[in-house]
């Protein structure tokens, strides 16, 4: 029996009148590369939000490893305005507010669609600010240097990291000096840097030539074998999209139109409709 990693029921986000994802259901299971696709402005990335805590939902659940992590429901003067469905479902449950923060000591990181790395920072320092948040000391034994051992140990797991994904040789570097491609990668890395057992990517291959594209599915199928994740992941590029996904969810205005094998997906007349348009004579 597949076990659930994150599973997302009726999560609706309303800004004003404008529904921008509305009743989403989805799951993604223990191990697998899920993606999530959809023209521009279908609403991938405001589930994203939703799901990472940067979104209070409107209506919903998100559940991580069975465990509501987020919930909303209409309040306020939503309540009169709400276009969602399932309005009245949560209303009788309190609501579930994480910070995006939060959510990551839980075990779910997520990187951006613009690359948001500390531009005047090494790509060392990069890493190692992101490890702080699994570390144990405080602001007395930094103080009086009581953290060395636990220092020494983060340090030495940022080379590590950077070994492994190709990026030893550019420790010292600022970020902004790399490449975009190698940008991307340090982004991932930062990610894994927090010990996350959900990985959420929005469209990591966004701004790549085709050999980067490619290069970068090989490096997401490396890192998720080597750590043992579970990607779910927003993609534009269908090749790379088809090439490893296990399952694919498409939505078009916020709501999910097909969901299944990449085959299976590829094939419904739906998700070509959404990308290609419906002729006039339909």
């Amino acid at each position: 029996m597949s076990e659930s990693v994150l599973r997302v029921e009726n999560a609706t986000m309303q800004f004003g009148g404008v529904v921008a994802v509305d009743n989403l259901n989805l799951e993604v299971n223990k191990g697998e590369i899920v993606s999530l696709i959809g023209p521009n402005g279908a609403g991938k990335t405001t589930a994203f939000n939703v799901i990472t805590g940067l979104y209070q939902p409107t209506n919903g659940e998100i559940f991580y490893k069975d465990k509501v992590i987020v919930r909303g429901h209409p309040t306020g003067k939503m309540k009169k305005t709400y276009s969602g469905n399932n309005g009245d479902m949560y209303m009788s449950k309190s609501i579930v507010a994480p910070s995006p923060d939060e959510l990551t000591k839980l075990g779910i990181a997520r990187t951006f669609q613009n690359i948001r790395l500390w531009n005047s920072m090494t790509v060392f320092d990069n890493v190692l600010i992101a490890m702080h948040l699994r570390r144990t000391s405080n602001m007395f034994s930094a103080m009086f240097k009581l953290n060395a051992k636990e220092e020494a140990a983060q340090r030495e797991k940022v080379m590590e990291l950077l070994d492994i994904v190709g990026l030893a040789d550019e420790k010292d570097s600022l970020a902004t000096s790399l490449p975009y491609g190698k940008q991307r990668r340090l982004e991932i890395v930062r990610a894994l840097a927090t010990e996350p057992e959900l990985l959420l990517l929005d469209e990591p291959a966004a701004g790549m030539n085709p050999q980067e594209t490619l290069d970068l599915g090989d490096f997401i199928v490396k890192i998720k074998n080597r750590f043992d994740l579970t990607v779910f992941m927003i993609e534009h590029h269908m090749d790379l999209v088809m090439s490893f996904s296990d399952r694919i969810y498409a939505i078009d205005f916020g709501h999910l139109i097909c969901e299944g094998t990449p085959e299976a997906v590829a094939a419904d007349q739906r998700v070509i409709d959404a990308y290609l348009g419906v002729s006039e004579d339909e």
